[in-house]
């Protein structure tokens, strides 16, 4: 009776061959996505990744860069300089997002919030040039332009005048952030879909007039935002806000 042949183990595996390779048989998915590389200048085949957010500010306002430094895993922020915050989908691609960012230029990683839907990051650096380049690399890595990123809708905008003592304490005792409301202040508060806007509206906001920066919410589904101040600062403060997002919209 005839033997069959015996396979020579030190051959090496055709990887033409239907049969050659168990690991492929196996699992039907394998080798149908390419590996992206850290020297990849674009993002490979997988899940699409949606730009949620793009906000670059100029020069970050001194109560604004104080409050973000509260909250920041990385390096702070100081008064004056440029930032780009990133807001994309689904949350885990800003890890690659981060590592482009971060390897276009000199830009310094202030934050970085990686949630299941949502991932967020913070860049700064005294040159706005240095800013702009590494958002330029991570739009092209994406395959994108700053047009397509999501628009911003206001799902709540509200003042508040002369605040009882009551709801200013309240308030305070829920955001320790930043800094307290007073009772008989005006309150503006402003709710955004997606989150990083609101940090637009506030750096704008405090730029137009002199306000109190109370409470800064940039991540999750929804972004919040509250100011306190006299009348008619909180009137200028909130009209600075909105023609901030009208902006972005445009």
């Amino acid at each position: 009776m005839p033997r069959s042949p015996r396979i020579n183990p030190r051959l090496p595996i055709d990887p033409r061959q239907p049969n050659s390779n168990p690991q492929q048989n196996a699992n039907p998915r394998f080798g149908s996505t390419p590996l992206t590389g850290s020297r990849s200048a674009r993002i490979q085949r997988g899940p699409a990744i949606e730009l949620r957010a793009y906000v670059f500010l100029d020069s970050l306002q001194p109560q604004l860069a104080a409050y973000m430094g509260t909250v920041s895993q990385g390096f702070l922020p100081i008064p004056g300089d440029a930032c780009l915050w990133l807001e994309v989908a689904p949350g885990m691609a800003v890890h690659r997002l981060t590592d482009i960012a971060l390897k276009a230029s000199t830009v310094r990683l202030g934050q970085k919030v990686v949630e299941r839907a949502f991932g967020s990051l913070a860049l700064y650096h005294r040159d706005q040039s240095s800013v702009l380049l590494s958002g330029e690399s991570v739009l092209d890595a994406m395959g994108t332009t700053l047009e397509h990123r999501s628009q911003c809708e206001v799902t709540w905008s509200e003042i508040i005048r002369a605040i009882t003592p009551d709801h200013a304490v309240l308030i305070n005792r829920q955001n320790r952030r930043g800094s307290m409301i007073q009772s008989g202040m005006s309150m503006f508060i402003l709710e955004t879909e997606p989150a990083g806007y609101v940090l637009i509206a506030a750096n704008e906001a405090e730029k137009s007039s002199n306000i109190t920066v109370v409470d800064v919410k940039a991540v999750g589904a929804y972004g919040r935002l509250t100011l306190a101040g006299r009348e008619g600062d909180v009137d200028e403060a909130a009209a600075a806000a909105l023609r901030a997002i009208e902006i972005i919209n445009r």
